[in-house]
């Protein structure tokens, strides 16, 4: 089985050096990147399967590259950022990334959470789903990966677009936060339920979907969340 590609997106050549020798040891192929035009250059090119990306770039930091990223890749993307606070980490969840990790991190947790994502799957799919999911104005089209809402094209992150369809499969079954973190993130993640958090209120923003009064997605207070019409 040929080794996942791994694209290093940071200016700093020391902590890439330091990555791509952590990586290699580990058994990945690396790519790097000391700005955000070129690693999208080479994410066009070269097609990795998941790119490290650092928020502080010159010229084009790593929001805009991932935003970048997500309209022609699927590649699982961990973002580096320096600062903690937790305002950094909402937005590169909102805008596509998978993961985050905050510098200074160990390269040993980073190859952990790089393994993670790579096990976890794109598309949570079995014989018995069928292949059309239609709620009122939802439809979802499990062959095309697509999502209509009202007729209209709403445009998802493979991460949301798992969420949903995850949730939309098992209509009025209520998912627990750690089942769903183990069905989208798979069960080596290492973050917590706050990311999950985000990836509702974000896939609920795109749906027109109202926490106070919900069409789709219901908290289930203290548990999780349910999809399905009203009770």
């Amino acid at each position: 089985m040929t080794a996942p590609v791994i694209l290093i997106v940071d200016d700093e050549k020391r902590l890439r050096e330091l990555v791509e020798q952590y990586l290699i040891q580990a058994g990945f192929r690396v790519l790097q990147a000391t700005d955000g035009v070129t690693a999208l250059t080479q994410a066009r090119m070269l097609h990795p399967d998941l790119i490290i990306l650092d928020l502080m770039l010159p010229e084009l930091d790593g929001f805009e590259v991932c935003r970048h990223l997500r309209t022609f890749s699927d590649a699982y993307i961990l973002m580096l950022t320096a600062k903690a606070e937790e305002v950094d980490r909402i937005s590169g969840l909102e805008i596509g990334a998978d993961d985050y990790l905050v510098k200074p991190f160990s390269p040993r947790e980073l190859v952990a959470r790089i393994r993670a994502l790579l096990r976890r799957p794109r598309h949570i799919m079995d014989k018995g789903t069928p292949r059309t999911i239609t709620v009122g104005p939802l439809s979802i089209d499990c062959d095309a990966h697509t999502v209509t809402l009202d007729g209209e094209a709403i445009n998802l992150t493979p991460l949301e677009y798992r969420l949903l369809t995850i949730l939309a499969t098992a209509p009025g079954r209520v998912f627990s936060r750690a089942q769903l973190l183990d069905h989208v993130w798979g069960n080596d993640y290492f973050g917590d339920e706050h990311v999950l958090e985000v990836h509702i209120a974000n896939l609920r923003k795109k749906l027109g979907d109202d926490p106070a009064r919900p069409r789709f997605i219901f908290t289930v207070r203290s548990i999780g969340y349910r999809f399905g019409a009203r009770p």
